[in-house]
């Protein structure tokens, strides 16, 4: 009994420096004690580290701002990869960026060809794989299919229905690409291919919160309903945040096209 008391007497102090668990782990206790009572004042301290931002949310009145979840990831890695589930949002936007980097842009330059995709009868190739891509002025892109003179009518079938507004000219194994004036609607059409991306985007980064979620529901039985209900709200935060992002970059991009 004084043993365990000894043990006990120890949680406190634990509790009070519970940010410095979050980040070093738990104090270690006095050698004396049993295994198990340490073993259970350890998932005490662990549940209370877990929970403390719920009692937070709990206290507050109606009406004032929600104090944001912060698991720390190290917590809950038996459950889920948090960092893992970052990444793949992020990845998310970084394929926007691409997209609007390489496809939406009033500046016209060889490179705006490079990638697109030229099906052939040997497979699928970026266009700058297939041929030599140069500017000969503003207004005009020649692509050299010299090397590849079977895939020219492809190469130009490819240009014509890139979405870009091109209508590619055929000589020999020359395809021209006169690029039009920037017009007021073309800019307007820029833009909603913009919102589109974004879009798109956003249902993506949904799929990766759904299958987080779910992934955190399969432990329900196996941790606490505050556990569960703090790793939701956690990946939510992250989706959340991920959106903003997404609509800072589409504002960004709607101002570059509208000028």
């Amino acid at each position: 009994m004084a043993v365990a008391l000894r043990c006990f007497r120890h949680l406190p102090s634990l509790l009070c420096r519970s940010s410095f668990a979050m980040r070093r782990g738990l104090p270690q206790a006095p050698a004396s004690c049993p295994a198990l009572l340490l073993d259970g004042c350890r998932q005490s301290v662990h549940r209370m580290l877990l929970t403390r931002q719920l009692a937070t949310k709990k206290a507050k009145g109606k009406g004032q701002s929600q104090a944001r979840v912060n698991i720390s990831a190290a917590l809950v890695e038996d459950i889920i990869n948090l960092e893992e589930t970052n990444e793949d949002m992020q990845a998310v936007v970084e394929a926007l960026k691409e997209d609007f980097s390489r496809n939406l842009s009033v500046r016209t330059s060889p490179g705006v060809l490079d990638h697109i995709i030229v099906v052939t009868k040997d497979g699928k190739f970026p266009l700058n794989q297939l041929g030599q891509i140069s500017q000969k002025s503003p207004q005009l892109i020649i692509v050299n299919m010299t090397n590849f003179p079977e895939s020219t009518a492809a190469a130009t079938k490819a240009i014509r229905e890139s979405g870009m507004n091109l209508n590619p000219e055929v000589d020999g194994t020359l395809i021209r690409v006169p690029i039009p004036m920037v017009t007021r609607e073309h800019r307007e059409s820029l833009a909603k291919l913009a919102k589109q991306s974004t879009n798109k985007s956003k249902e993506a980064l949904r799929k990766v919160r759904s299958k987080s979620v779910n992934q955190v529901k399969k432990f329900k039985s196996k941790v606490s309903e505050d556990t569960i209900w703090l790793l939701e709200k956690q990946i939510q935060q992250m989706a959340d945040s991920t959106a903003a992002e997404m609509d800072k970059l589409l504002a960004a991009k709607t101002k570059e096209l509208l000028g």
